[in-house]
């Protein structure tokens, strides 16, 4: 049964201690009750308030550790206010607006933890597109003099899949790609579109495999006419409209090609959940997908992209 708060009375009402946050990491965690993640024993006592330990191995365990909020100073009801804040926000978030909201310090700790809370937002083992789903690559950045057609040195290109909704979409997928080959497209549909799937493309050569690959394959071609693609694959222009509005307006366009991948699962997390009618259940699986995926340290978030923060326009 899923277990969320309603509204921000039931948030603050329910989350108002850090063993209140702690044990509903416990609940989703281990739905079923905890079980040693060394030896599987059922049985646990607390020790010093924030660790079980196993009644058969002695192995001691926390909600915390192996999930996004591992190693953390700060207080687990602070990571609470921050998703959500960031689940309620329609249009995104900004790492300068989490830290007015929850009077962070450092505005290098706000731009981690969204950055953490990103990659939290893609479940593991997530269902792939199916039905009908529509297909095609778009870029990302500015201009480049002397490239034409589908190369690229300072843009990132991108995959870009939309299920059809009777006239309407359904769910995406998104990802930027190294190039627009075969090879690099159909990596994309086998993780992201279910076999024996209607994939609709415009007539670019890298979509061929399709149905040496198990998909049925359907082409539109734009016949010279590039200004059609809109009206030819209408979902997926659509989406790349709101993806590119969304960059611009929430971000200023200031997205490193390091963490675009992070952003585009962010929009992909909203957009597929668009329809929700209750903020909480949107906090709900940001923090039941918190505690599956493994903690990434700082310096693994900024790789090598030197000591500058990247990726937030108001720094």
């Amino acid at each position: 049964m899923e277990d969320y708060p309603r509204n921000l009375a039931e948030f603050e009402a329910r989350f108002g201690s850090e063993r209140a946050c702690r044990e509903y990491l416990c609940q989703l965690r281990w739905p079923q009750g905890f079980r040693c993640p060394r030896c599987g024993h059922d049985k646990s006592w607390t020790v010093r308030a924030a660790l079980l330990e196993c009644a058969g191995c002695g192995h001691q365990a926390s909600a915390t550790a192996g999930t996004i909020f591992q190693d953390t100073r700060k207080p687990l009801q602070s990571w609470f206010r921050a998703m959500w804040w960031l689940t309620s926000q329609k249009n995104g978030a900004s790492a300068l607006g989490l830290q007015r909201v929850l009077g962070l310090g450092s505005y290098k700790t706000a731009w981690t933890w969204l950055h953490k809370l990103r990659r939290a937002m893609v479940r593991p083992g997530r269902e792939r597109l199916s039905g009908r789903v529509e297909l095609d690559e778009i870029y990302w950045g500015g201009l480049e003099e002397g490239v034409r057609g589908r190369q690229t040195d300072a843009k990132a290109l991108l995959a870009v899949a939309a299920e059809e909704d009777g006239a309407g979409i359904g769910r995406i997928r998104m990802r930027a790609i190294p190039n627009a080959s075969g090879d690099s497209l159909m990596a994309f549909v086998g993780e992201s579109v279910e076999l024996g799937s209607v994939v609709h493309t415009d007539g670019w050569l890298g979509y061929e495999p399709l149905e040496r690959k198990g998909y049925r394959h359907e082409v539109s071609y734009l016949e010279g006419q590039p200004a059609q693609a809109s009206e030819l694959l209408p979902r997926v222009h659509r989406v790349v409209s709101l993806l590119k509005r969304w960059l611009l307006g929430t971000h200023q366009g200031a997205v490193s090609h390091e963490h675009l991948a992070y952003y585009l699962d962010e929009f992909t997390f909203r957009f597929n959940r668009r329809k929700s009618s209750s903020r909480g259940k949107l906090f709900y699986r940001l923090v039941q997908q918190a505690v599956a995926v493994e903690p990434t340290p700082y310096k693994a978030i900024v790789g090598g992209v030197g000591t500058r923060l990247p990726g937030d326009h108001n720094m």
